[in-house]
């Protein structure tokens, strides 16, 4: 879970910086100045919601390492190190991708795998993980999280996270604007930028952005079904993958920083419709049926 989180906090935090900033600058002001400029404002919130999007995903790799202090594998220093980098590089290889850079991490069994593109990938597993597991059930985590980079999903997630950003950013305008505007009612200087329009747009991009947040998720949980199912090719055999499942199902998952949560293997508690994986029990069900 650990890559999609941290990417939504970063793309958040961007998207935040960037639009407070256009504030600054006078953008809002001019857009309302004599009511809103449709077209414009379209065009300005498509900049910065892909803005944003982009700028989390260049930054994905760094801040991946960053929040959970993986430890990159340059030259393996034993045995399990040394077997965690061969088998990364073979099922690179086969999945049609450059070598990605592996990591490990301490903590509670969970993996991830993160980075701007196909060609510049970085693959984590924690060192609870490589306890609980045997050789066979590690394969298939890796394998699992090898296809998420051979889908491109993180590269998918950004131009979702960026349409949603777009439409975000030009809703919550529009709507301050309208109750903005309802609240002045006929007031001679109702035309204009005031601090009711500047408060309510920071509301309703939160309350949007929350809405919208379940969009993601959505998609997040699809594409573990495909990287499961993509594990099970890579390997020949669906079975290492169901068990290495079925290991995750009967103990507690690490918790990976909240940022980065829908990035790990195994998922979290949330609620369904804000939940970044699918419950176990249902990717096991769904490549049994395979």
């Amino acid at each position: 879970m650990r890559r999609i989180f941290l990417f939504l906090l970063t793309n958040i935090a961007v998207l935040a910086v960037l639009s407070i900033s256009a504030r600054i600058l006078g953008i809002d002001r001019f857009l309302t100045s004599n009511g809103l400029n449709m077209t414009f404002l379209l065009a300005f919130s498509a900049l910065i919601g892909f803005g944003g999007s982009f700028i989390s995903l260049l930054m994905s790799k760094k801040l991946a390492k960053w929040s959970t202090r993986a430890q990159v594998i340059k030259q393996p220093s034993n045995q399990e190190e040394r077997w965690l980098m061969d088998t990364v590089a073979r099922l690179a290889s086969k999945a049609g991708l450059g070598m990605p850079e592996v990591a490990i991490y301490q903590g509670a069994p969970n993996a991830f795998a993160t980075g701007p593109s196909r060609s510049n990938s970085l693959v984590a597993v924690s060192t609870g993980l490589m306890q609980s597991m045997n050789k066979r059930q590690v394969e298939a985590v890796l394998a699992h999280e090898i296809s998420h980079v051979a889908n491109g999903d993180m590269v998918t997630l950004t131009l979702i996270q960026g349409v949603i950003n777009t439409f975000v950013i030009f809703l919550s305008r529009v709507a301050a604007f309208a109750v903005d505007n309802f609240l002045r009612g006929d007031d001679e200087d109702a035309g204009g930028f005031s601090i009711g329009y500047f408060i309510t747009s920071i509301v309703f991009e939160i309350l949007f952005g929350i809405l919208a947040s379940i969009i993601v998720m959505y998609f997040s949980r699809i594409r573990e079904y495909r990287a499961d199912a993509g594990a099970a090719a890579l390997l020949g055999d669906k079975r290492p993958m169901i068990e290495a499942l079925q290991v995750l199902g009967n103990m507690t998952p690490g918790e990976l920083p909240k940022e980065m949560a829908a990035h790990g293997i195994s998922g979290n508690t949330m609620k369904a419709l804000f939940s970044s994986h699918p419950p176990l029990k249902e990717r096991i069900a769904a490549l049994q049926k395979k």
